[in-house]
């Protein structure tokens, strides 16, 4: 789950890089860190709900 989130995250990425999006908050191409950011930010959240809602076996 966290790789495909990792994926995402970077090819949107690499996509603000090459050509803006436009979206709110993502209008030049320095702003790529943001969403470099966010998905660490996703990852980090989906690992601790992995982790304490994982019952002993």
């Amino acid at each position: 789950m966290t790789k495909i989130i990792m994926l995402f995250f970077a090819a949107v990425a690499a996509i603000q890089i090459i050509k803006p999006l436009g979206w709110p908050g993502l209008k030049h191409r320095r702003d790529a860190w943001k969403l470099a950011l966010g998905g660490f930010l996703a990852t980090v959240f989906a690992l601790a709900l992995t982790t304490l809602f994982k019952f002993p076996a």
